[in-house]
């Protein structure tokens, strides 16, 4: 079953790949790794997921939000790679998690999108990760996720 099939059956449509917000591009190649830029919860263009978890959110809303982080991620390593099939594994999360004083459940929402990963790549997804709490966030976003992924030779 390809990534594609994957997405599909678990009832999910990869968005185009989201524009950058500032001056930097969505994604960098150097060599067999794209790394993206962080990706914020947008859907339809939209911010979905604003504000500090455990403050306005729930580790339930943060996971979500990552889930919505990594679906844009992998739209960005599609545009990247041409094909997900291009993609030998993923190899790195980054989280960052807009997270209020006292919130320790940063490695809780991260699963998120580590869990999409999984679900979408298999055992292509062999990533190590970082989760971090932030006091504040581009445009307030309750997640930003960077990803580092191998990609074939060629393409």
């Amino acid at each position: 079953m390809t990534a594609e099939d994957r997405l599909k059956a678990l009832g999910l449509q990869l968005p185009a790949a989201p524009a950058a917000v500032a001056a930097y591009r969505p994604w960098s190649r150097v060599g067999n790794l794209v790394i993206t830029a962080g990706q914020l919860p947008f859907r339809d263009g939209t911010l979905a997921y604003a504000g500090r978890l455990g403050e306005q959110l729930s580790v339930e809303d943060g996971q979500q939000a990552a889930r919505l982080c990594a679906l844009n991620a992998i739209a960005q390593l599609k545009s990247a790679a041409g094909d997900l099939e291009n993609i030998v594994q993923i190899v790195r999360l980054e989280g960052n998690v807009h997270a209020a004083p006292g919130f320790v459940d940063h490695p809780q929402v991260l699963n998120g999108a580590s869990l999409l990963m999984q679900e979408v790549f298999g055992d292509r997804n062999r990533h190590s990760r970082t989760a971090l709490g932030m006091a504040s966030m581009p445009l307030g976003a309750a997640v930003q996720l960077s990803v580092w992924a191998e990609v074939l030779d060629g393409v």
